[in-house]
């Protein structure tokens, strides 16, 4: 083998250097990256253990929840639900739904939601606004007004308008007497 002898000119000279320097530069870098890489161990150890207390800490305080959590059935057997049970889980829902209500909705829930409201419309639906008497109402508004209209118009008497209202309070008054009656006959709603 013949070895040859190379001869650098100034300019190769110059850039072995350059490039012996970069490699000198580098090798210091990945020394520095070990250090820290060691230091990083020791963290990485550190985090482990915190997060595994931590987990353990959520499995107890989940275990304690689990123990508050009890299924309906349990429940069924322990008695019935309790007025603060019914409000809490009343609540509970209500901000649910209304949470993925736009806005107008949102608002609009919230007021006739109201405890006052509530109550009022409850009181309403069942005195005035049974369901009978509003059925009997609309059927005798529409039989006594059409039997009205078609008698005047045959007769050549004009409508005052307010034959509907009457016949509506009428057929409503008689439903209101129909509930009355089934419920002292009956005992039912």
């Amino acid at each position: 083998m013949n070895r040859e002898k190379i001869s650098f000119s100034p300019e190769r000279e110059k850039n072995s250097e350059a490039l012996e320097e970069a490699g000198n530069e580098r090798r210091e870098q990945l020394r520095e990256n070990l250090e820290k890489a060691g230091e990083t161990h020791e963290n990485i150890d550190e985090a482990r253990h915190e997060a595994l207390e931590q987990a353990t800490s959520k499995e107890k305080s989940a275990d304690k929840e689990e123990q508050h959590l009890v299924s309906p059935a349990e429940r069924r057997r322990n008695g019935p639900i309790s007025n603060h049970e019914r409000e809490a889980s009343f609540k509970t829902t209500m901000d649910e739904v209304q949470n993925q209500m736009s806005g107008p909705s949102r608002i609009f829930s919230k007021v006739i939601h109201n405890k006052v409201i509530e109550k009022a419309s409850d009181i309403t639906a069942s005195t005035i606004a049974r369901p009978n008497a509003m059925l009997s109402g609309s059927i005798f508004a529409f039989a006594l007004t059409l039997g009205l209209y078609v008698t005047a118009r045959n007769m050549g008497y004009p409508l005052s308008g307010f034959e509907t209202i009457g016949a509506f309070a009428l057929g409503w008054i008689m439903g209101i007497v129909y509930d009355f009656l089934k419920v002292m006959v009956t005992g039912r709603r």
